[in-house]
């Protein structure tokens, strides 16, 4: 490059950085006018929240950083052996997308229809937990009862349920009393005097038929019309609860196929869902039914809909278990069917009764 035009160039860059650094200055100076200005009128810059304020000034936490998993309580004893109570309850409401807090009211090594078994009463440890629970301000969206070992340990459900329950919870019961006519190992009148009385706190209650005619001081019968079922059904809802549903109901003239009877207050409506019956005896399958209702109706299921997912179920895993040479005392193997509660059920069981 020539000298002359070597100087030039220099020169126009020159002249471009004190034309850059001009600009910077001028800047500069009315950075510091108005930041004079500012500190003058003595405002402060305020820093973000990280959470966001409502228009009455207090805190609240983004709706996407709240939990929004629904919680129950399960009121049952827990046995180390046999699919039944605890052992069918958490896994099947834990598939279902819900958190189970037990408050186990026995331990058993195995449950009662096993020829050999310990116990261990939880009467008292059941009031610690409550009383824990009340410091800690535990809320529950649904009670659920199923066994209770005694007359007391309803009183203690009542009081718990009294205390603890919001508008907006719902309670579930199944009465668990007896099977085929005859009550339970262990369970005593005075035990169905005290259901009588508990069932009054639920929104839902699920009896099979032995329990129906115990909880309304009726002799038991095997044979049941359409007309009676719906009144006993009325009877004992009047009593309490919006919805009852019976369960083990017979279908007349038809050894093969067993029903499902319910009614629900709001709507004055009846439902009935009737399947085949297989000739299997499996310990749990009420607890299993009244597992699926209760996390159905949590799900926002509607009644017919919860029966159907119930009912289906239960089928599912007696089919699943039928064939097997197996210890009917351990129960259905829900482990090859807790799968089925994610996938869509078919519509097309339950029947709206006139």
């Amino acid at each position: 490059m020539p000298r002359t035009q070597k100087v030039t160039y220099f020169a126009a860059i020159t002249s471009k950085r004190n034309m850059a650094d001009n600009y910077i200055e001028n800047k500069y100076e009315q950075y510091q006018a108005r930041k004079a200005a500012w500190q003058k009128s003595g405002m402060k810059k305020k820093k973000p929240s990280a959470v966001h304020t409502s228009a009455t000034g207090s805190g609240m936490q983004k709706t996407y950083l709240q939990s929004h998993v629904k919680r129950v309580v399960a009121v049952h004893d827990l046995s180390g052996a046999g699919r039944v109570s605890l052992m069918a309850v958490i896994p099947i409401l834990s598939s279902m997308g819900i958190q189970v807090c037990p408050l186990p009211t026995a331990v058993l090594s195995a449950h009662t229809q096993y020829p050999h078994y310990s116990f261990l009463d939880l009467t008292e440890e059941m009031k610690r937990i409550i009383e824990s629970w009340e410091k800690l301000d535990m809320k529950f969206d649904t009670f659920y009862t199923g066994y209770l070992g005694s007359p007391q340990q309803v009183q203690i459900v009542e009081d718990f349920i009294s205390k603890f329950r919001r508008p907006q919870d719902m309670v579930v019961v199944d009465p668990v009393l007896g099977d085929n006519g005859n009550l339970y190992k262990g369970i005593t009148e005075d035990m169905v005097t005290e259901m009588k009385k508990l069932i009054r706190y639920a929104d839902v209650i699920t009896p099979n038929m032995t329990e129906v005619f115990k909880l309304l001081d009726m002799e038991y019968i095997s044979e049941v019309t359409v007309q009676e079922m719906k009144s006993y059904l009325k009877r004992l809802s009047d009593a309490g609860p919006d919805i009852v549903i019976a369960t083990s109901v017979p279908v007349p003239e038809n050894a093969h196929m067993t029903s499902v009877f319910a009614y629900n207050r709001h709507g004055n409506r009846y439902w009935k869902v009737t399947c085949p019956y297989l000739p299997a005896h499996y310990p749990g399958t009420g607890d299993t039914f009244t597992s699926v209702i209760t996390g159905s109706l949590m799900q926002g299921d509607s009644l017919p809909i919860a029966l159907d997912r119930a009912t289906q179920f239960i089928l599912q895993g007696i089919r699943a278990t039928f064939g097997y040479e197996y210890n009917n005392l351990d129960g259905i193997m829900l482990e090859k069917v807790l799968h089925n509660l994610d996938m869509p059920i078919q519509i097309s069981s339950y029947e709206v009764l006139e």
